[in-house]
């Protein structure tokens, strides 16, 4: 009878040459196959397979992310040799920040969980290219403190059916926002950044495709003068039918951290 093993690993990632998390027909570049690739080699033929806690668009990162691996008759003896073996044959572009025990009663998707995006972003000048991997630089003079204004108005239970790509009717779109700001950059510094540059940090249990990029976007568009605080009020009511037509580029989110209750 097979024995089955399950390990939960921690990563982060720069997505900016990936096409997303989940694997890709037609031989596409992506974590999840960059990492069962090297799994592969790493454990030698042994049986195995692996579950992601969060799908990522293309070129957006993750600062901390989670798997589950589960592997079939052999465990792991050595966890701390295993994870240094891994990350010597992992890409520059991947790194594994720890591993764990558990069993077969924990399920990685259904397990009560916060996640935290940030989304990094400049205004005016362009940025040095060697920040393109991270932020994005929008082009227009913004008003920042009516942008924090909007950013709290996400805050609490809403409908997000404006903030959702490829929106259908069979969707629970009823989302809880647990916090919603806009900060001065304080976390991710280079001699290369612009003197000044901001935070979206968004937090809560769940999120739709694109929902963050959407709101966003509705932020930079408000902080340009397009749309106004009403607007954001407004496509968040129960019935709203109120439509974006502008989603932030992807290169700017980032998975900042996933935390298991």
């Amino acid at each position: 009878m097979r024995q089955r093993f399950y390990y939960i690993i921690k990563i982060q990632f720069l997505g900016f040459r990936y096409h997303g998390w989940q694997k890709q027909p037609g031989g596409l570049k992506t974590v999840e196959g960059m990492i069962t690739k090297t799994l592969g080699f790493v454990l030698e033929g042994l049986s195995f397979k692996i579950l992601g806690a969060s799908r990522t668009d293309a070129k957006v990162s993750a600062n901390e992310a989670l798997f589950e691996l589960f592997l079939d008759d052999n465990p792991l003896e050595d966890l701390p040799s295993f994870l240094q073996v891994f990350n010597q044959n992992l890409p520059l572009d991947i790194r594994a920040l720890g591993i764990e025990k558990t069993d077969a009663s924990f399920n990685i998707i259904q397990h009560p969980k916060t996640k935290e995006y940030i989304y990094l972003f400049s205004f005016g000048e362009k940025i040095h290219p060697f920040a393109a991997s991270l932020m994005i630089s929008f082009p227009d003079e913004l008003d920042i403190e009516l942008m924090k204004k909007g950013a709290l108005l996400f805050v609490g239970r809403h409908n997000f059916r404006t903030y959702c790509a490829q929106a259908n009717r069979n969707k629970e779109f009823i989302r809880t926002i647990d916090s919603c700001e806009i900060i001065d950059n304080d976390q991710y510094s280079a001699s290369f950044f612009p003197e000044s540059s901001y935070i979206l940090r968004v937090r809560g249990k769940g999120f739709m495709r694109n929902q963050i990029r959407l709101m966003m976007g509705a932020l930079y568009l408000l902080g340009k003068g397009e749309i106004d605080l009403d607007f954001i009020k407004n496509s968040l009511l129960t019935n709203s039918e109120l439509r974006l037509t502008y989603i932030a580029p992807a290169s700017g989110l980032t998975l900042n951290k996933i935390e298991l209750e």
